[in-house]
């Protein structure tokens, strides 16, 4: 079985077969929902505000001056929106080629030090096998039946195996990678930029004030992000209390009609400690979300229905959701799901479990340089 190292481009043959079978919420995809009713590719516009070379008097009339907080209170959010995403942009660019160097010349030393190539060093590193037991393809298989229609363990055999063997492989260079790190001092300067959010009155799995953050926007009628929905009880799951997991709402109305009255609906729920549990229930159910449909379901989860009713005919949330909204598109939200890991967004929109968990290792254990 051939090997490819940590610099080769990850083969999207594997993600095309499942589509196939319609399972595509295995492999990673970079599709969202999006505010022009596309589900398209999520890409960051390079677009550069002009930090410090922006007088604040931007005009005259006679005596009369046209300032820069002028020009703010009637375009500052879209201002903002640039800004974020150039920002993003040049981080990501940036961080990419660095973490490439850093990779090439660890591992690369290491590989020459051993006589090996570094396609050795990852085998190695998995003990000499990606294969997964079969335990661990009927576990999988058992885990994931309900979205696999009606397929047998049998005839998604091969394809889940495949998965595995591709998910060892990454985890595989992974910890090569942060054991070479660590044995070599290797400390990154460089920070990328990170965006700060107020989750205060949001949601939450895990631990507050956690090392690491996961931030969602989300859309409670977009399947994307019901195809990313069950990987946030995951992380709790596998991380605990290192990380907190926040929910924000990001419903885009224009293509989702009942998408905002969803996320006020689950904000109601939060209210009495069932934010989870009707999350779960919407994604699952996402056919049946308009009002009489929330507040059946809440009734089926056991809550108060009176404050429940009165809580979502009121609109007593709809600033919250808005607020949601807003933060959002600050941020360069322009689809969903969005996920940011300690304010770093994950590019690709609903992509696979491993690629979250794997940003969520990498901050897990940054190293910080020693002065």
């Amino acid at each position: 079985m051939q090997v490819t190292t940590l610099r080769a481009m990850r083969s999207p043959g594997l993600f095309r077969r499942l589509a196939a079978l319609g399972i595509v919420f295995l492999g990673a995809t970079t599709v969202a929902c999006a505010k022009d009713g596309a589900a398209k590719d999520r890409t960051s516009s390079a677009a550069a505000t002009g930090d410090g070379s922006i007088p604040d008097v931007l005009a005259t009339i006679g005596d009369e001056k046209i300032t820069l907080a002028d020009l703010r209170e009637r375009i500052g959010d879209d201002l903002d929106k640039l800004d974020a995403n150039y920002k993003k942009t040049r981080s990501s660019t940036v961080e990419n080629a660095l973490n490439q160097m850093v990779r090439e010349r660890v591992i690369d030393a290491e590989a020459r030090k051993q006589g090996k190539t570094v396609a050795d060093l990852v085998l190695a590193e998995a003990k000499g096998s990606f294969e997964p037991t079969d335990i661990e393809i009927n576990t999988w298989y058992t885990d994931n039946k309900a979205k696999l229609q009606g397929r047998t363990v049998d005839q998604l055999r091969q394809q889940i195996a495949d998965l595995l063997r591709k998910q060892n492989q990454q985890r595989a260079e992974q910890a090569l990678e942060a054991r070479l790190n660590k044995e070599r001092r290797v400390a990154l300067m460089f920070e990328p930029y990170r965006i700060s959010f107020d989750n205060s009155g949001s949601p939450m799995l895990g631990k507050e004030g956690a090392k690491v953050s996961v931030v969602e926007f989300s859309d409670f009628q977009c399947p994307f992000c019901r195809q990313f929905a069950g990987n946030m009880r995951q992380l709790g799951k596998e991380f605990g209390d290192r990380v907190e997991i926040v929910y924000r709402q990001y419903p885009i109305s224009s293509i989702h009609p009942f998408a905002f009255k969803a996320a006020e609906a689950s904000l109601c729920a939060h209210e009495q400690g069932k934010f989870w549990e009707l999350h779960d229930l919407m994604f699952t159910d996402q056919e049946h979300i308009a009002v009489k449909d929330l507040k059946e379901k809440a009734k089926r989860l056991g809550m108060n229905e009176g404050k429940f009713n009165s809580c979502v005919d009121t609109g007593k949330y709809t600033e919250q959701v808005q607020r949601d909204l807003l933060a959002g598109s600050k941020a360069g939200v322009t689809g969903t799901p969005a996920v940011f890991v300690n304010g770093v967004e994950v590019p690709g929109g609903a992509v696979a479990y491993p690629v979250v968990a794997a940003a969520i290792e990498r901050e897990l254990t940054r190293v910080k340089p020693t002065n």
